[in-house]
């Protein structure tokens, strides 16, 4: 057996020295967190509020930040829900869920995120209630907390019960809303999937109702069916996205579209606001009815990804409204069709990149899937006191696109009507126009298309058809267009 020397002392005193050392060194680190009770944690918030959550829908995510401002580490004992398990709040801790988080170190002058989202539960009730909890940090003895609020509202919600299979293996999901149903405004209603108005079917909207899609969501008026929204100035119908929060409020492309399929018809929309969808209205084929596939009074349709009106050979009389803020068109007239305008305004100010397509698109043709042309009449597209504007960069607002088969008509009209374009305006579709003239909007990065500037005088105020004033005497605030007889283009009347 080989012998083991024994170590020599100064060995010993060695093994004794790095002992002492790692101790020490132990202790150094663990003093170097701080202990002090008087230290405490700063938050880049100090409550957070969601508003509106609907009941059994949880709720976007926000968040907040946890500082620690000093030089040194700092450890939190604990962080929790106020109301622990039962809270219709979640919260996400640096990358970890759960309600309780113990000794959560934070470095020094370093900080941490923390998740919040929410879910109400349903209470069956028509008005909002309010949810509140906090979320509460303990460090070296000091209670502070971060307060929580939620505004939830009850709804009727419209989710899918079938599927459309398609031939390609594509798929619908869908739901049929019962046969001449009255939406009121109660409580509001939150569309998922297709929400269908089934063919010899009529939906009537009341004032003051509110209409949430979700992402995807769409109103589909099929065949034969009719859709009514009955809004007034006071109470208009509105129709958004079901992201209630402030930073939603003018966000595009939160939901598809209110489809009016082919044969829908009579469909009629009086005072409402339809924003911040994909395409805020799809009209398609008019068939062989007379009257308008629909008719549009009173309203704004703003702030869509890709359209604000997109139709197909559709027929539609548009007066007293507003089509703004685009990615794409304000209103591409497409296929043929009819379509009149009066006192309306088209404008473009797109903030969500650079803009490639005109405000207004007129044509009377297609290209099918054998890239065949295939054409159709433009019975007529008549603009009456109307703006059409914007600020693309190639300076036309105005698109005519001509079927070559001249057998088929291409009828348009602009009546004192103010354009951005650099067409040649010589010929009798146009009529009194103004041209490249600033309408002077009031505020178009908030959406104000008012005319609040008397620089508008040259190409608006006082500029419209008096016997088009006639007919629709108050603008779309309600204010009188004929004060001095001699109306304003476009869908507002001048205020000092």
């Amino acid at each position: 057996m080989k012998q083991i020397n024994q170590p020599t002392a100064p060995f010993v005193l060695l093994v004794s020295l790095v002992s002492i050392s790692i101790v020490a060194l132990h202790s150094c680190k663990k003093d170097k967190f701080i202990t002090d009770t008087s230290a405490k944690l700063e938050f880049s918030v100090d409550s957070i509020l969601f508003d509106t959550v609907f009941t059994t829908v949880g709720s976007v995510t926000d968040a907040f930040k946890v500082y620690n401002q000093s030089s040194q580490p700092i450890i939190i004992s604990s962080i929790k829900l106020a109301s622990g398990t039962s809270s219709n709040f979640r919260i996400n801790v640096d990358g970890s869920k759960g309600v309780t988080f113990t000794d959560v170190e934070i470095a020094g002058k370093d900080s941490m995120f923390v998740f919040v989202e929410v879910t109400v539960d349903p209470n069956n009730g028509n008005n909002p209630l309010i949810i509140r909890d906090s979320v509460v940090f303990e460090t070296n003895g000091n209670i502070q907390d971060v307060q929580l609020e939620a505004w939830g509202q009850d709804a009727y919600f419209h989710t899918p019960n079938n599927v459309l299979v398609f031939s390609n293996g594509a798929s619908l999901a869908y739901s049929v809303i019962p046969c001449n149903a009255i939406w009121t405004n109660d409580k509001p209603h939150v569309i998922y999937g297709f929400a269908v108005v089934d063919s010899g079917c009529t939906l009537t909207i009341n004032q003051g109702a509110k209409i949430h899609l979700h992402p995807g969501g769409v109103l589909w008026v099929y065949k034969d069916g009719t859709l009514i929204v009955n809004g007034n100035q006071s109470m208009p119908v509105i129709f958004q996205g079901d992201r209630l929060e402030p930073k939603y409020s003018e966000l595009p492309g939160q939901w598809r579209a209110i489809w009016l399929s082919a044969g829908s018809k009579n469909n009629t929309i009086d005072w409402a606001i339809i924003k911040n969808g994909f395409i805020g209205l799809q009209v398609d084929t008019m068939g062989a009815s007379a009257n308008p596939t629909l008719t549009i009074r009173n309203s704004i349709v703003k702030n869509m990804s890709v359209v604000a009106i997109f139709s197909q050979g559709g027929f539609i009389t548009g007066s007293n409204s507003l089509f703004a803020n685009c990615g794409q068109y304000v209103a591409a007239l497409t296929i043929g069709g009819r379509y009149d305008f009066y006192h309306c305004t088209f404008a473009n100010y797109w903030t969500g990149g650079t803009r490639q397509f005109p405000t207004l698109l007129l044509n009377n043709y297609y290209e099918d899937v054998n890239k065949n042309i295939i054409s159709r009449n433009l019975d007529s597209a008549s603009f009456y006191n109307c703006i059409v504007y914007g600020d693309i960069s190639s300076g036309e607002e105005v698109k005519l696109e001509k079927s070559s088969n001249t057998s088929f008509t291409f009828n348009y009209k602009f009546h004192h009507t103010l354009l951005r374009t650099g067409l040649d305006t010589s010929g009798s579709e146009y009529v009194n126009v103004k041209l490249n003239l600033d309408p002077y909007f009031n505020s178009v990065g908030n959406n104000d298309y008012r005319i609040k500037n008397p620089f508008s005088l040259p190409g608006v105020i006082d500029k419209g058809d008096p016997a088009i004033g006639i007919i629709f005497p108050d603008d779309l605030s309600g204010k009188s267009r004929m004060v001095n007889g001699n109306p304003d283009i476009g869908a507002y009347e001048y205020e000092p």
